[in-house]
């Protein structure tokens, strides 16, 4: 899928700048590439620079006083500049674009979780700066991901919401200054013991770690209280034999039943079982669990969003 947008130009006269990604979704770890075309206005110019931003729509929570939704700059790269842009010309300047491994996921078997992400251009002429043209940011789930996410629907968790929450994981490496939470609801199994539970990625090139949350009920199991536990499995596991079914659902008993303590740490090697198939938790997403305006909204969320003091990450 190609996202096309002209939304801004510096000026009467100016010129203008489309950015082009490529077809597809990207990946976490992986290259977003494209290009930004760009049209003289009816004169000469000396552009200064081409930057790209990646840009997410984030929550902040304010001690129990409610939460506010902010733009976070996650990353940005200058991919052109210090050349004249005749009057009428036409240029295009091609680029290739990290994604941090952090980066969050905005879908599962095409199916849109309601994280909205964004790429920003910015185009910077004889000193004046534009940044009009915004672009939809797809990303797919990397296989380890996809595995876990698949055997909770297999084991019968509903998909609730995804979001991204402002702050940090403590005791993780967290290096994004949010995470992403994907509030999944328990099967009846497991339901006279948590109202959810929110499973949060954290990738780094050789592993994938799982941070998951139990919103714990009262009474003789949970006093209430929260529960926190880690795992961590290889990239390289998830295209080999596994039961991820019961892989998660082992992570699932120790969080629920044996109280899991925040900051617990478990590191699982190579299992032998064969990795289920099928796309159980999608269904919850394609039932309409997430409102499709969601989605179409990363325009009017993003142009001319100020940043509200939410942290930027500087020139990559």
């Amino acid at each position: 899928m190609v996202f096309k947008r002209l939304l801004g130009s510096l000026g009467v006269g100016g010129p203008t700048v489309d950015t082009v990604l490529a077809p597809g979704a990207a990946r976490p770890g992986g290259v977003l590439p494209g290009h930004v075309q760009l049209v003289g206005g009816t004169a000469d110019h000396d552009v200064e620079h081409v930057a790209l931003e990646l840009v997410a729509r984030v929550e902040a929570e304010h001690g129990g006083h409610g939460e506010d939704e902010g733009v976070v700059v996650f990353g940005r790269h200058t991919v052109g500049g210090d050349f004249r842009l005749a009057a009428g010309e036409r240029r295009s300047v091609p680029f290739t674009v990290p994604l941090p491994w952090e980066t969050p996921v905005t879908e599962l078997y095409g199916q849109p979780l309601g994280t909205v992400l964004g790429v920003r251009t910015e185009l910077a002429v004889a000193g004046a700066r534009d940044k009009g043209d915004l672009d939809r940011l797809t990303v797919a789930p990397l296989p380890a991901q996809e595995a876990v996410l698949e055997a909770f629907g297999q084991l019968g968790f509903g998909f609730r919401s995804a979001d991204l929450e402002y702050g940090r994981i403590g005791g993780t490496g967290q290096q994004l200054p949010f995470y992403q939470e994907i509030e999944l609801t328990p099967p009846p199994r497991y339901a006279h013991q948590v109202n959810e539970i929110e499973l949060t990625f954290l990738a780094v090139p050789g592993a994938l770690e799982v941070v998951l949350e139990a919103d714990k009920r009262g009474g003789p199991f949970a006093d209430g209280h929260d529960a926190l536990s880690r795992f961590t499995v290889s990239h390289e596991g998830a295209a080999g034999p596994r039961d991820w079914n019961a892989l998660v659902d082992g992570w699932v008993r120790e969080l629920v039943e044996h109280r899991a303590s925040y900051g617990s740490h478990a590191v699982y090697g190579h299992e032998s079982g064969a990795l289920s198939g099928g796309a159980g938790l999608a269904v919850g997403v394609a039932g309409g669990l997430v409102a499709a305006e969601v989605v179409d909204e990363v325009g009017d969320f993003f142009e001319g969003e100020p940043e509200d003091g939410f942290e930027d990450e500087g020139d990559a």
